[in-house]
């Protein structure tokens, strides 16, 4: 069995139907929405090697694909879907990440965001750096929000001014990965540095007489039952 993951280009502009059709049944399944898309639309994703695929074997098994809003403030990793024959393979994983990575490349200074209802997604999502935001953090683009009328609970978002709805919303904001490891670095100098001062300590004890006898004195007063 052979798993590619990639970023799809001009020969898989024929899975264009297929991607949709796995969309919509995909947001039938859930009872929730995933932005409808027709044909045309996906293969300009894919003209744009703005989208990531997945084929076992050469045949479809999971797609994503990136837009942007606010002329590329906010980039949005959308329509992640693995085909149900190919599922519990870790497809999701691995097409997120390469979407991430991809927006990462193309958009280094966006902020990534998403709206979900899927525990999968939000764990996936939680792993590559997103933190769970209200809503007000993400794009306030109206053609963003209009993509969720085709959702069953586009009225519970409507009713709460677009402030509450039954997905969640994550945000990623570039360079907090980077801070989050300059400080784990600055860590473990700091280690590194109190255990060559300590170890220095040691050096002079032991070759002090006595440094060392009232070091043994103290330690042994300390140590010592009481009686």
């Amino acid at each position: 069995m052979e798993i590619v993951v990639k970023v799809a280009s001009k020969e898989d502009e024929s899975f264009a139907e297929a991607i949709c059709k796995m969309i919509e049944e995909a947001a039938k399944a859930r009872g929730t929405g995933i932005a409808k898309r027709k044909a045309s639309y996906i293969q300009k994703k894919i003209q744009a090697e703005n989208a990531v695929i997945a084929l076992v074997d050469g045949k479809l098994a999971g797609f994503c694909y990136i837009e942007t809003w606010e002329h590329g403030r906010y980039v949005a990793n959308s329509g992640l879907i693995v085909n149900p024959e190919f599922r519990k393979m870790g497809l999701a994983k691995k097409i997120k990440k390469r979407a991430f990575e991809l927006s990462k490349e193309k958009f280094p200074n966006s902020k990534m965001f998403g709206i979900t209802t899927s525990l999968a997604v939000m764990k996936i999502n939680a792993d590559l750096g997103y933190k769970p935001v209200t809503f007000s953090e993400l794009t306030q683009d109206e053609v963003f929000w209009s993509g969720c009328s085709s959702c069953p609970n586009y009225d519970i978002l409507t009713r709460n001014d677009r402030k509450l709805c039954l997905c969640t919303g994550m945000l990623y904001k570039p360079g907090e990965e980077d801070k989050k490891e300059q400080e784990n670095k600055d860590k473990e100098v700091e280690l590194k540095q109190r255990w060559e001062r300590y170890k220095e300590h040691l050096r002079k004890r032991n070759s002090n007489k006595i440094l060392q006898r009232i070091w043994d004195n103290l330690f042994k007063k300390e140590s010592a039952p009481k009686k």
